[in-house]
């Protein structure tokens, strides 16, 4: 009995090794059609071979980091043993030059006329950059974004737009994870020069986000602002990339005070994002920046915007409450409570803000409670710190129109105007002009969806609707006029 559970033990190691070998070998299959396709894709110019290529890039790169041995056997079949690129590829992959040593100079031999095009092995240093990242080595990561920076530039093809896309976005990937945001700076300029002057409008607007990120993490936002300005963001990128792109214009306007061009531009990056699962992360973190903004403008969110049980709104649902009641106390403690949670989502400025609408919120509601009221009263409804600062508060709200009041400073208290007739007010004039705002953003983008058939296919509908030839010869021949068709 004890011989046959050996064996047994024995024939299942044996099964899950050659189990493990052929799925080693159908990864090494798959990668070496995925360079058939990009093959495919420098000879007839055609990015859809390139999409179907990053279609699968996904699922591959998780069955990667399960199979060490996958990217090595590429990188041996793939370069010639005297190339410069197969050294350093096996060393970041752990993967030692040797044990194939016996035929090493016929192959040298028969490897000497065998050409790499720019796509494949643009796409190989791809596939290690994930690997590594995959595998938080992120040292080694950093010394192949180096060697695969000047790679890019000793290229010049415009095939390669999407993959240099991709390979720009891990780059700064591993210098945010490092720390090191300012060395990757000159290189990303030089490259949105050089995509921009290519006309490569994936990597073009995959830097100019990439750089937006990178101004707004170490909070030089006057470059960000000035980087929006100067540079014009390509038109017909992808979903993916103009919604991070809205989102990042969103923020900085956002810091700018500019909230209502903050507004449009979050509700733009939450509509344009990819409406798959993989998005969840982005679109929770535009509607936590959205809840934001329209507490700064003045408006309250939805209940339905907290009831997303992926994400965690809880702080922000206690903030509006907090400003929503017009309790100081109450933002102050949420505030305190979860700093941590404003923080890593990097709102911590811009809730930090809310406390003046918390305040004017309190004033516009003792404002309808009391016709009078003193500001000593006032001070202590409020939390406020004394007198002088709750009449310049007060004074304030009502040069700004939150309120209908005046003050008497003699006696020290404020009257509240009473309101006979809201149409000799400003509210219904600025909420038909935000209503026509809304329609003319809604007539402008059903205009720009709309889409016209090209002049190609309107000939092609033209000869479609006009009968053939044959069709007519057919009729000659049953009316029995066919010598007048001939003729």
């Amino acid at each position: 009995m004890a011989e046959d559970k050996v064996e047994d033990v024995h024939m299942k190691d044996a099964e899950e090794v050659n189990s493990s070998i052929t799925e080693a070998e159908n990864l090494v299959k798959e990668i070496e059609q995925s360079f058939t396709l990009l093959g495919k894709a420098a000879t007839s110019f055609d990015n859809r071979y390139i999409s179907k290529v990053f279609r699968d890039l996904g699922p591959l790169r998780r069955k990667l980091v399960q199979n060490e041995t996958v990217l090595p056997t590429v990188i041996k079949g793939l370069y010639p043993h005297q190339h410069s690129s197969r050294m350093y590829l096996l060393q970041l992959v752990g993967e030692e030059e040797g044990g194939d040593n016996v035929n090493k100079q016929s192959d040298d031999e028969m490897d000497v006329d065998k050409s790499i095009i720019p796509e494949v092995e643009l796409y190989v240093h791809l596939l290690v950059q994930v690997y590594l990242l995959d595998k938080e080595k992120l040292t080694e990561l950093n010394q192949l974004s180096d060697i695969v920076i000047n790679l890019m530039k000793s290229f010049n093809k415009r095939s390669l737009d999407f993959i240099q896309a991709k390979v720009w976005f891990y780059v700064c990937r591993v210098k945010e994870l490092l720390g090191d945001l300012q060395s990757v700076r000159a290189a990303l300029l030089y490259g949105l020069r050089t995509a921009t002057l290519r006309h490569d409008i994936e990597t073009t607007a995959s830097i100019i986000t990439l750089l937006l990120r990178n101004y707004l993490l170490s909070h030089d936002i006057s470059q960000a602002s000035n980087l929006v300005e100067k540079v014009e963001f390509p038109e017909n990128a992808g979903n993916a990339l103009v919604a991070r792109y809205y989102y990042y214009l969103a923020r900085i306007n956002a810091i700018q005070l500019d909230y209502s061009t903050a507004h449009e531009c979050v509700i733009a990056a939450i509509r344009k994002a990819p409406q798959t699962h993989l998005s969840n992360g982005f679109v929770q973190a535009a509607t936590k920046l959205n809840i934001v903004i329209e507490l700064l403008m003045g408006d309250i969110p939805e209940l339905k915007t907290f009831k997303n049980k992926s994400g965690n709104f809880e702080p922000y649902f206690y903030v509006t409450k907090a400003v929503k009641l017009g309790d100081l106390n109450l933002f102050s403690e949420a505030l305190k409570k979860y700093e941590s949670a404003f923080k890593k989502d990097d709102n911590f400025t811009l809730v930090s803000r809310l406390r003046q609408n918390v305040i004017k919120t309190g004033i516009r509601i003792i404002s309808l409670s009391y016709s009078r009221i003193s500001l000593k009263d006032i001070c202590i409804k409020l939390h406020l710190d004394s007198e002088e600062s709750t009449e310049y508060i007060v004074s304030k709200a009502i040069r700004d129109g939150v309120i209908e009041a005046t003050i008497n400073h003699q006696k020290g208290y404020m009257q509240s105007n009473e309101l006979l007739d809201v149409y000799s007010t400003k509210l219904p004039q600025s909420e038909f002009d935000q209503r026509i705002k809304f329609c003319l953003a809604l007539h402008n983008e059903s205009v720009k969806s709309m889409r016209y058939p090209n002049d190609n296919d309107k000939e092609n509908i033209n000869k479609e609707v006009e009968p053939s030839e044959e069709i007519e010869l057919l009729k000659a021949i049953e009316e029995g006029d066919l010598d007048d068709f001939m003729d």
